[in-house]
């Protein structure tokens, strides 16, 4: 996560995604609600501009480009300068931490989710949601990313990649939600969060961080 050039000269035009997208948007907050834990102390990882942090009531970031940093500040979100794979957070003190999207930037994934496992409390909870590589929207993204001013450096994974991640960091007690997108299932007339992946372009991961690793 520290690629930051385009994002520091794009943040307004990354931002205003969420304005043209609310569908999209309100899907991928509700996913990530059915695990967001009701009281404790959080941090968003990769926090940006603030459209995740805020709404779900995580007064803290942590966001490597200057620009995203300084439109989630204007938000009222208490952002640091600081990547994922080096964290500039005390061991143990939080009850939990939030990556949403933030996985296809990560330069060293493995590093980066011991450092999570590292600030999180005994028992407490990393909630990951990412556009899954292998679903309907996820291929589209792989195929285009070279023509992408954010994508075109971003490295996608499956479910399945993040799970191997999190166990080798320590994680476990795994659980799933996926977001039911336009254009995930032809003809869709109702959109869903169902238990589970594999249909969904979004998909919401939650494990456990278990005895020390």
């Amino acid at each position: 996560m520290v690629k930051t050039q385009d994002f520091d000269k794009n943040a307004l035009e990354y931002d205003t995604w969420f304005e043209r997208h609310k569908i999209e948007y309100a899907q991928e907050l509700k996913a990530i609600k059915e695990f967001l834990p009701k009281e404790g102390l959080g941090v968003e990882i990769g926090v940006g501009t603030g459209r995740f942090s805020l709404p779900l009531g995580i007064s803290l970031g942590v966001e490597p480009s200057r620009a995203m940093r300084s439109i989630a500040i204007s938000r009222g979100v208490n952002v640091i300068d600081g990547t994922a794979e080096s964290l500039p957070i005390e061991n143990g003190l939080y009850d939990f931490a939030l990556l949403v999207t933030a996985d296809c930037f990560l330069d060293v994934p493995e590093l980066a989710f011991r450092e999570v496992y590292r600030i999180l409390k005994a028992d407490g909870f990393i909630i990951v949601g990412l556009i899954d590589k292998n679903s309907k929207l996820g291929k589209k993204y792989v195929e285009n990313k070279s023509k992408s001013k954010f994508y075109k450096n971003a490295n996608f994974h499956s479910v399945e990649e993040i799970r191997k991640y999190l166990e080798k960091a320590g994680f476990g007690n795994f659980e799933y939600v996926q977001a039911i997108l336009p254009g995930d299932i032809e003809d869709c007339l109702e959109l869903e969060i169902k238990q589970s992946y594999g249909i969904g372009s979004f998909v919401v991961l939650r494990a456990q961080k278990l005895a020390d690793a």
